[in-house]
């Protein structure tokens, strides 16, 4: 391993940048705005309103230049969530980049004409938002969803999506005046590389191997460090609850953390793939994951939150964890003495408490074949899109040749310290066919083996009443109907 340095740089605008001594726990944010960057602002410092998105140049799976290779991509990210270091050799453009000599930008354009702005807080996050839609590949017409991440308080969301469409349509000015944009000729270039960081200042040290068995080594040398991916949890407790660490180790170079295998044994994710990369491999995916990652906060937190970290913080409201659990997933755990699988149903101990211990990373998650023929995913929160669960439940039922269920499983989130499998229920529904079951004798069983609690977003009474609808809307949007 290298020697801990105290300094690193990266491309701001296309500009180098050289960071010296500043504390790892320094968010991206802050150090463009220290830079006179101030178009990019702190609204909520947890990843909710997008008033702090900037884009990050990726790697795209698919090839974007006349050679074959990969070419880039922009992804729109919370700025507030991104720690510093985790910066080390990348490139970000912020919204002042956007406008270059030949003129506004065509995103600009078009929200300038169709009023979409007011005071203007919010406007520079959804013009850069808007900019990572209108070069993503594989966008459709209509996609405004894609923009949940940016909140608007005074606007309106009429008139940004009205501009988001002139853009899709190819006219974003009425008066005709659009311009190139020098950011669209960067895309015909690769990305930059996820290369080894080791950083170290009197605030804390901060660690990026891009080889697994140098990280797992030096997480069991270091009994106070902490992984982080996506840093979207940790960067919260970070803003919001002055947390510190002293030594996070950053999994997002690791190579054996990012693989994707679909074959007829099962799907196997990465722990260390973001959910958006993930959309990206799994082609065809099914119907109801396609629902469930749109469920799953904004595409802001998609493009920085891995599904590996999504379970690691074992949060009873994470939303991965029902779908999984429905879907008989195992977990692969690595450590410096090895790997072991443990089934996601016993992975969970208490609130945010799990089997991992020091030392431990999640490699992977495996989703076992054949799926089953029906699977749906449901999610009861404040906000239709990027919003925390009060109750979450995905529930996924096979049939045998002669159409009794043969398995069902219902997984469920907000009703218990942890992520639970519904395991009386799904004893009552096995074995008989869907118009046999006596589904009322199964909704009553959940009230004997869920905990719900009692908070802002719903109390315990509701909650167990949600879980129990939901079983009954899944069934009549599988089966036609209940019991009789």
């Amino acid at each position: 391993m290298e020697s801990a340095r105290a300094e690193f740089g990266f491309l701001v605008n296309g500009q180098p940048v050289d960071v010296r001594g500043i504390a790892p726990q320094v968010t991206l944010l802050d150090f463009v705005r220290s830079q006179g960057l101030t178009g990019a602002k702190e609204g909520c410092a947890e990843g909710e309103c997008g008033a702090c998105a900037i884009l990050l140049v990726s790697s795209s799976i698919k090839p974007r230049v006349k050679s074959g290779e990969s070419g880039a991509i922009y992804r729109s990210i919370n700025s507030c969530l991104v720690s510093l270091p985790m910066m080390a050799g990348q490139e970000v453009y912020t919204v002042e980049s956007l406008a270059g000599p030949e003129g506004l930008a065509q995103v600009q354009l078009a929200m300038m004409e169709r009023g979409g702005s007011q005071c203007g807080y919010c406007t520079p996050g959804f013009i850069v938002s808007m900019f990572a839609e209108q070069h993503r590949p594989g966008r459709r017409a209509g996609d405004a969803d894609r923009l949940s991440g940016n909140l608007c308080r005074c606007t309106g969301y009429r008139p940004i999506r009205e501009a988001m469409a002139a853009v899709e349509a190819g006219h974003p000015s009425v008066n005709g005046t659009q311009h190139a944009n020098p950011l669209e000729r960067r895309l015909e270039r690769s990305a930059p590389r996820v290369a080894p960081v080791y950083y170290e200042t009197p605030q804390g040290r901060f660690s990026r191997p891009c080889e697994l068995d140098e990280c797992l080594e030096i997480a069991a040398d270091d009994a106070s460090s902490r992984f982080v991916a996506g840093n979207t949890d940790l960067g919260v407790l970070t803003n919001l609850r002055d947390h510190r660490y002293q030594h996070l180790i950053s999994l997002e170079g690791i190579s054996e953390l990012r693989e994707f295998h679909d074959d007829a044994d099962g799907i196997e994710i990465g722990a260390g793939l973001t959910l958006t990369e993930i959309e990206e491999r799994w082609e065809p995916a099914p119907r109801f994951f396609c629902k469930w990652l749109d469920l799953f906060a904004s595409p802001l937190l998609r493009n920085r939150a891995t599904l590996g970290g999504n379970l690691a913080t074992a949060s009873p409201i994470g939303d991965s964890a029902p779908m999984l659990l429905a879907l008989d997933a195992t977990v692969r755990i690595a450590s410096k003495n090895g790997e072991r699988t443990v089934p996601l149903h016993s992975f969970f101990l208490d609130y945010r408490r799990s089997v991992l211990e020091k030392g431990e990373l999640i490699r992977s998650i495996r989703i076992p074949k054949p799926l089953a023929q029906h699977v749906a995913f449901y999610k009861i929160a404040k906000r239709n899109l990027d919003d925390i669960s009060t109750v979450a439940a995905c529930i996924a039922v096979s049939m045998d040749g002669e159409g009794r269920i043969s398995r069902a499983r219902i997984g469920l989130g907000g009703v218990a310290p942890v992520p639970v499998r519904a395991t009386a229920a799904e004893r009552l529904l096995e074995g008989k066919r869907p118009y046999e079951c006596d589904l009322e004798r199964a909704q009553k069983s959940l009230g004997e083996t869920l905990t719900p609690i009692s908070d802002h977003r719903g109390s315990s009474a509701y909650r167990l009443a949600m879980a129990q609808r939901l079983l009954e809307k899944f069934w009549v949007e599988q089966f036609g109907g209940v019991s009789v």
